[in-house]
């Protein structure tokens, strides 16, 4: 109803927080929490009431979890109203008088409030004295960290008060100015969770020679680590739960994912390669009921691409020897350079082919085809024994073309503001196409281009909600180009009658070369 009549939203946000005030379950009152996020999110005008009538919630909140999911939303939102300082007294009295979850959640938001608003820091920071006595380990260590941080940027930018008399539009903003310390440390997103930073880093352990080198450790000089559907999902769920602390949160068992470049570094032909930038899925050559069963994983370098070929022997009297793939094609990107065959695949296992091509770098990257055959000595054997039976002849298997296009040298990485990152990336390098798309539904034609693109769609716009109908679509997708360039897009996908789908696309990054060969993948 609030979507539909957003000038009611003060009678339903109301309606709904009524409820929060009477006896309720947990999942009863999280419900309406959700949801009263979501107006905010999806209408603005509702956010001041809608934070006013949270702060109220949290007064009498008996749910640690809500308590802090409203915290964390207050230092979010709360330092962007109109009049900020409203809503500290509220915090404040979560770090008096609740447990000590909630109080080190609280810290947190205050100093929030304090980095976004330079006239209040030096009221934060008198409030956040009380944390320095706290009895917690956790809020003691949030309060220090949030008071030297604060204090080191008033030192560096004094605030200024405006003269009284000043009439409200000659009023400068009150915001942090450039490079200011405490809206660097207390605002700014990490580039990467926490979680993505331990696999960057085991990563990084795992590459040859990179604990032998000199070079500086930063987040830049980290391998990219892709986003997994599995990520998103986790990092959505993260949003929805507030930021929880640790003792809040229900620990599941990770399942610890394997580095695809782990094969590669065992390799010591291999090693003068480098770090691998990425590594794509499992490509299927051959159809998994065929006697030899055959994938491909390709392995992006700076300069290089390695296929590692997985051949599956599926024939009982069989052993396959000196087995190798033949790549023919008219390529001026990319040169064979080099070949690691398997020696030997018995019944029922599988073994790994190496084939090394190297990039030519003045070539501009784009998709290229390669026909593929299997090549081996086929020895006879006998099922039962093992024993051989014949002596070894030349035999040849086709396999089915492989591609290499240009989203296999992109990264699929998120941003967590995507608007933002846009904005920054500016349009000096900005590249927009039209394309008529032959595809009978916008769902259709949003996968395909993503898949062609390589990149991690955005804010859910990968999406497209059942009530939209066939209203136009907008999707947002980042990724990381080879050579680390940051790259984005934003793609409006609309109905052309029933002939298909128009799609308007504009990509940007910070390499001038990147986005026409980004655009120019959609086919």
């Amino acid at each position: 109803l609030c979507f539909t009549y957003p000038a009611k939203h003060r009678i339903l946000v109301g309606f709904m927080s009524n409820f929060l005030r009477e006896e309720g379950g947990f999942e009863f009152k999280r419900t309406i929490v959700k949801c009263i996020i979501s107006l905010i999110k999806a209408v603005p005008e509702t956010a001041e009431s809608s934070l006013l009538h949270l702060c109220e919630f949290i007064e009498d909140c008996e749910f640690t979890m809500l308590s802090t999911q409203i915290l964390h939303l207050l230092g979010e939102l709360g330092p962007t109203t109109s009049a900020p300082a409203r809503y500290i007294r509220f915090i404040y009295n979560r770090v008096m008088l609740e447990n000590s979850s909630v109080r080190a959640a609280a810290i947190a938001a205050l100093a929030k409030f304090a980095a976004s608003c330079p006239s209040l820091r030096a009221s934060v920071v008198t409030l956040l004295n009380r944390g320095l006595e706290d009895e917690d380990d956790e809020t003691r260590d949030r309060t220090v960290i949030m008071m030297n941080v604060i204090e080191q940027a008033m030192e560096a930018n004094p605030y200024v008060p405006p003269p009284e008399d000043a009439e409200a539009e000659d009023l400068p903003p009150d915001e942090p100015v450039q490079g200011d310390q405490a809206a660097y440390v207390l605002l700014d997103d990490m580039p990467m969770s926490f979680d993505k930073l331990r696999r960057s880093l085991m990563t990084y352990q795992s590459s040859p020679g990179s604990m032998d080198t000199v070079e500086p450790l930063t987040f830049s000089t980290l391998p990219i680590v892709e986003d997994s559907p599995e990520d998103i999902t986790t990092s959505n769920d993260d949003v929805d739960d507030g930021g929880m602390t640790g003792a809040e949160m229900i620990e599941e068992p990770v399942k610890e994912k394997v580095d695809p470049a782990a094969a590669i570094y065992a390799i010591p032909e291999l090693a003068g390669l480098g770090r691998a930038f990425r590594s794509s899925s499992p490509v299927a050559l051959t159809e998994s009921e065929t006697e030899y069963v055959v994938s491909c994983i390709k392995h992006v370098f700076d300069s290089h691409i390695v296929l590692q070929f997985s051949v599956q022997n599926t024939i009982d009297d069989q052993r396959l020897e000196n087995v190798s793939v033949m790549l023919e094609g008219d390529v001026d990107l990319f040169e064979v350079t080099g070949e690691i065959p398997a020696e030997s695949i018995k019944y029922g296992e599988t073994g790994n082919i190496f084939s090394v091509l190297q990039r030519n770098m003045d070539v501009p990257i784009e998709t290229n085809v390669f026909a593929a055959s299997l090549h081996f000595n086929v020895i006879q054997v006998d099922p039962a024994s093992g024993e051989d039976e014949s002596d070894a002849f030349e035999e040849e298997y086709p396999l089915e073309e492989l591609e290499i296009s240009t989203a296999d040298f992109m990264a699929k990485v998120t941003v967590p503001d995507f608007r933002k990152a846009w904005e920054n990336a500016t349009n000096a390098n900005e590249v927009m196409e039209k394309y008529a798309l032959q595809y009978k539904s916008l769902e259709e034609a949003m996968a395909s281009v993503i898949n062609m693109l390589g990149m991690q769609p955005c804010d859910g716009t990968g999406t497209i909600k059942a009530a939209a109908g066939a209203k136009p679509h907008m999707l947002h997708a980042s990724g990381v180009f080879i050579g680390g360039k940051s790259t984005f897009a934003r793609a409006q996908f609309s109905m052309q009658g029933d002939s298909g789908v128009v799609l308007k696309i504009a990509v940007r990054s910070e390499d001038q070369n990147v986005p026409r060969m980004v655009a120019d993948c959609i086919r």
